[in-house]
């Protein structure tokens, strides 16, 4: 569908006209927002341009952060060592789990995995905010970074919570960087030590 814009501009303002090609869904949200604001096509492009002017650096990170994660994901995916699991699912496992006696063959296949996991992020990793960052790409935790190397994290759950933090514990014990772990009432504060 293609629109020519011929709104008049401001009083003194020199106009230039520009022809948009439009697809259905450009098409459909130009309508959306010319009800919603009872203003012209005309004026809400020119919003919308000026928006997307003004906050270019904004939208364009989160684009790229984006585009990027979803590179990670089919990495991820296609090499099936990881699979696209429901987080009802895995909440749904963990709650079976008595975090304060938990069964002594689920804590040897928890640490076994671990245990895997940390010959592997001593090559990967370089510092602890990457890890971080890997874990939160994953869905497992959400982190947030402080001073320096000083991160907080937050659990979707007390049972992940649990979970993650001995995966975190016994799993950096060969990275080239220390990790120190304060655990407080609803979040985590990790810290990098280096030697």
């Amino acid at each position: 569908m293609r629109y020519r814009h011929t709104g008049v501009l401001r009083r003194g303002m020199p106009q230039e006209r520009v022809t948009v090609s439009l697809d259905a869904d450009a098409k459909a949200a130009l309508t959306d927002l010319v009800e919603r604001t009872d203003a012209a096509q005309s004026e809400v492009v020119r919003r919308a341009l000026s928006f997307y002017a003004t906050n270019f650096e904004a939208a364009t990170a989160a684009e790229t952060e984006s585009d990027e994660n979803l590179s990670e994901y089919h990495r991820m995916l296609a090499g099936g060592e990881h699979v696209l699991l429901d987080v009802d699912f895995l909440h749904a496992f963990l709650d079976t789990v008595d975090v304060d006696d938990p069964e002594e063959a689920f804590i040897e296949t928890v640490d076994r995995v671990s245990e895997y996991h940390a010959h592997e992020y001593a090559e990967r990793f370089d510092d602890v905010g990457e890890l971080l960052d890997w874990l939160a790409l994953c869905g497992f935790l959400t982190v947030r970074r402080a001073e320096g190397d000083t991160y907080h994290i937050v659990f979707p759950s007390e049972e992940m919570r649990w979970f993650m933090m001995r995966f975190i514990r016994k799993s950096t014990t060969e990275v080239s960087f220390g990790v120190e772990v304060e655990e407080g009432v609803s979040k985590v504060l990790v810290r990098e030590r280096r030697p």
